[in-house]
């Protein structure tokens, strides 16, 4: 039997309720991460092969080292944006745990951060993290797996050799092996009673005009759907906020008054397959989220990425998925022409030859997968077929949703947090009061010492003074 411990949120298994999932952060910051850990659980599943889910979070302790070393045979990790300054805290953790192993560790997808214009320059200051980890990481694997061109070519200006970094993608792409769905095209194409799924960055604002596109779309498609997929929109829809009762406005839905959660029409998933059948649903879906609109796409929906980064834009360009630059769009753009202008013939095409290239990085990295030594998946999809799995969340309407018991428990847990740090504060407060007490008493002390001084000073002068003269007298005032 090998054991495999992977890096992800979660087990595909594991059903969470919504409020798990936001209070454990089982997303990982974002829903997209559990895409490619689904899909790189299924790839390795087996006979013969146990795959564990390891968390997100990243214990580096010498005492879980060990027990990693003790317990499995490889540690995967699947990574998206990982070579990015925000995120240089969490790799050096990874690198410390890494470097205590004594078993394989492969890297599989791992992205470096950049803008559109592939301009890595702001890397410059997490290259000595970025190089540690690399290197500890060659030193248990044959090469490590990038998502595209911009961080091939990023780590080789870094001094790494062809053999040490390969392209392959991201895995999330290959949960269907050497296949790839169909791309549904509905007929009449995209008209106002299209039923279309968006998906907007929190950051892509400051590249193009995705709120004024995604109001456009709001405004006019009466059955559109907002996926979203932060741990804060999490939050949002689980706890609200009275932002529409101040009369507030949102120009991106990240507040209860943006029309899109006003009327409920915001998602987010907590997992990957019961996400793709609501997609599946959907007529076509756009977007600046790679994993929104690439969760489109197994599901069979056809889907356009709006890039406003590398990170989206060298993994469309590698997969041919079709995209538009979002700094090239005007405010008023009609998804209609994304949907038209989208063509899914290279993307089907090569798939194979990608597919090739990614179960040949598996094996030379001594891992073996599902569709070529396995059941292609069958067993997998089977147990999660029998799951029943929650819908995405949706805007709390203040109804019992099952979670009153959380919210209630979270409340009381954060007012008590709130009353130590106030009884702390107060604390501290006295005791700095007491301390300065202290502090002005000796102040008090040493101004009268200096006076005491002050005196004696200067009566030594006035005797001094008075001794010069007498001797100057002395001697008939001459020099």
């Amino acid at each position: 039997m090998q054991n495999i411990l992977l890096r992800s949120g979660k087990s595909p298994f594991h059903v969470a309720k919504p409020a798990e999932v936001v209070q454990q952060d089982l997303i990982g910051t974002n829903a997209g991460n559990l895409v490619f850990s689904d899909a790189t659980h299924k790839l390795l599943t087996l006979p013969g092969t146990e795959v564990t889910s390891n968390g997100i979070k990243t214990d580096h302790s010498p005492e879980r080292a060990a027990q990693i070393n003790e317990r499995y045979d490889a540690f995967v990790v699947p990574l998206a944006n990982a070579f990015r300054p925000s995120f240089e805290p969490s790799l050096k953790r990874l690198t410390r745990l890494i470097e205590q192993l004594s078993i394989p560790v492969v890297v599989i997808g791992v992205g470096a951060q950049a803008g559109a214009d592939y301009d890595t320059e702001r890397l410059k200051a997490i290259e000595p993290s970025v190089k540690r980890f690399m290197k500890a990481v060659l030193k248990r694997s044959a090469s490590v797996g990038v998502r595209g061109e911009l961080t091939g070519d990023y780590l080789k200006g870094l001094g790494y050799k062809d053999k040490d970094v390969e392209i392959i993608g991201c895995p999330s792409m290959f949960l269907h092996g050497d296949t790839f769905p169909e791309i549904r095209r509905p007929g009449g194409g995209i008209t106002d009673a299209s039923r279309i799924a968006v998906n907007v960055s929190p950051d892509a604002p400051r590249v193009g005009p995705i709120a004024a596109i995604v109001q456009r779309a709001y405004e006019r498609f009466a059955d559109l759907t907002y996926y979203a997929q932060n741990l804060t929109d999490a939050e949002l829809l689980l706890w609200g906020d009275t932002s529409a009762e101040k009369g507030l406005t949102a120009e991106l839905p990240n507040r209860v008054a943006h029309g899109l959660l006003r009327d409920d029409k915001a998602r987010l998933p907590t997992d990957p397959y019961r996400w793709m059948a609501e997609l599946r649903e959907r007529d076509f879906a756009f977007g600046t989220r790679i994993h929104g609109n690439i969760t489109a796409l197994l599901a069979g929906t056809p889907a356009v990425v709006l890039c406003h980064d590398s990170r989206t834009l060298e993994l469309c360009r590698y997969f041919d998925i079709p995209y538009a630059m979002l700094a090239d769009q005007p405010a008023g753009l009609d998804p209609a022409e994304l949907y038209e202008k989208a063509d899914f013939t290279a993307l089907q095409h090569g798939h194979r030859e990608r597919w090739d290239r990614f179960a040949r990085f598996l094996g030379r990295n001594g891992l073996k997968d599902t569709y070529t030594h396995g059941d292609r998946g069958a067993a997998f999809e089977e147990r999660m077929a029998g799951l029943d799995l929650p819908p995405s969340m949706r805007v709390w309407d203040g109804s019992d949703d099952g979670a009153h018991r959380y919210r209630i428990a979270w409340l009381h847990e954060r007012a008590e947090s709130v009353r130590k740090r106030q009884d702390g504060a107060a604390r501290r407060i006295g005791e700095l009061q007491e301390r300065n007490e202290e502090l002005a008493g000796q102040v008090e002390r040493l101004e009268t010492r200096l006076a005491a001084l002050e005196r004696q000073v200067t009566a030594r002068d006035k005797g001094t003074m008075a001794r010069l003269g007498a001797a100057f007298k002395g001697r008939g005032g001459r020099e």
